[in-house]
């Protein structure tokens, strides 16, 4: 296991260790699945991902207050993957917000919108589900309100800014949890400085100068809408809201999105790594 070690300052009576975990990418079919989805499995699945995710959760067991799972647990949407992150997230100790492979059917063969998450979740929802809430969950540790939100697409949507100003005016530090990133300077500058192959660097919120250096489909993918911007300046202004754990990018990045608001980016959980933030 890679162990990352953070610290946030925003002046708590007493600490608060999270965990932060994500882009586990666990691949798993069974005989409720079809062939395309075995050989997805046979494909993808590897044995240290799956130990990997369970050192990560015996470690946060034995040392954090929270594991918090920001998505990408899974490659792909099967019944057995359905099956395995039920067993998985029964764990109480896991705080879990999707990603975009929670959604996935077959990896990349299709557009994904709104509409094919939906799919893909009812089909979830009728395998039993994941047991815990995949679009939106909160939870309160240590004095810290966790609020996860499902951007799995690039995007917000007008009733998670509603929620989230609810969330705040609980008077509860919030430290936001979801899988894409949101644009920052440095971020965006790394990405492409260390992936120059790359045709965009993945990240929400982008605007149209920066996504001049995208490929057309990839821009057309991550430009963000109205309701996303709206969420962005919200959660830039709202001075309840004190960091973001993030992932998808399958490395490991700390940037500020404004002065007073870190976000951090953990790498591939696949890998072995998670980071260890204290909340002091």
């Amino acid at each position: 296991m890679e162990l990352i070690r953070s610290t946030l300052n925003i002046g708590l009576e007493k600490p608060v260790k999270l965990l932060h975990v994500t882009d586990s990418h666990l691949a798993f079919a069974d005989e409720h699945d079809d062939e395309r989805k075995h050989k997805l499995a046979q494909r993808f699945h590897s044995a240290e991902k799956e130990k990997y995710l369970y050192e990560h959760i015996a470690y946060s067991k034995a040392n954090c207050d929270a594991l918090i799972h920001t998505g990408d647990l899974f490659d792909f949407v099967s019944h057995a993957n359905t099956v395995k992150a039920r067993e998985i997230l029964s764990d109480a100790h896991i705080f879990f917000i999707a990603g975009n492979h929670e959604y996935s059917q077959y990896v990349g063969e299709a557009w994904e919108d709104k509409a094919y998450r939906m799919n893909s979740y009812m089909q979830i929802e009728r395998d039993g589900g994941f047991g815990v809430p995949m679009l939106w969950n909160t939870r309160v540790v240590g004095g810290v309100n966790i609020v996860g939100i499902d951007n799995s697409y690039y995007l917000f949507e007008d009733w998670q800014i509603h929620r989230l100003k609810k969330e705040s005016e609980k008077g509860l530090p919030i430290i936001l949890a979801f899988h894409d990133p949101l644009f920052e300077q440095s971020l965006y500058d790394y990405h492409f400085e260390h992936s120059p192959a790359e045709s965009c660097t993945y990240l929400t919120g982008v605007d149209e100068k920066h996504l001049e250096r995208y490929s057309e489909f990839r821009a057309y993918q991550q430009r963000p809408d109205e309701p996303t911007l709206r969420m962005i300046e919200y959660i830039k202004s709202e001075p309840m809201i004190r960091a973001i754990l993030t992932g998808h990018l399958h490395f490991s990045f700390e940037s500020n999105i404004t002065e007073n608001l870190p976000q951090f980016v953990t790498g591939g959980g696949y890998d072995g790594c998670a980071r260890e933030l204290t909340i002091i």
